[in-house]
């Protein structure tokens, strides 16, 4: 699986994204709970690239951010070092 990663140019994108208009619940769910619905309005999102890019490169260690769970960025992370 590839993700193509941009550098947000500003942090404009978080007001842009579709979580920032529907509550963290869904993104930093109880640990063992799906993260199905986040996933789904991630996937809509126009900001989804940066927002991974952001996660990644703080190391975001909690929560769906950019469509990815905390188990997929690491691999992520593993197979791009």
């Amino acid at each position: 699986m590839r993700y193509e990663t941009i550098t947000p140019a500003d942090a404009g994108w978080r007001q842009r994204a579709l979580c920032a208009q529907t509550g963290a619940d869904f993104f930093f769910p109880e640990p063992g709970s799906s993260v199905r619905d986040a996933k789904r309005i991630c996937g809509m999102c126009e900001t989804r690239a940066a927002c991974l890019e952001y996660a990644l490169t703080h190391d975001e260690r909690f929560g769906v951010w950019g469509g990815l769970s905390e188990k997929e960025r690491q691999r992520l992370r593993r197979t791009t070092h």
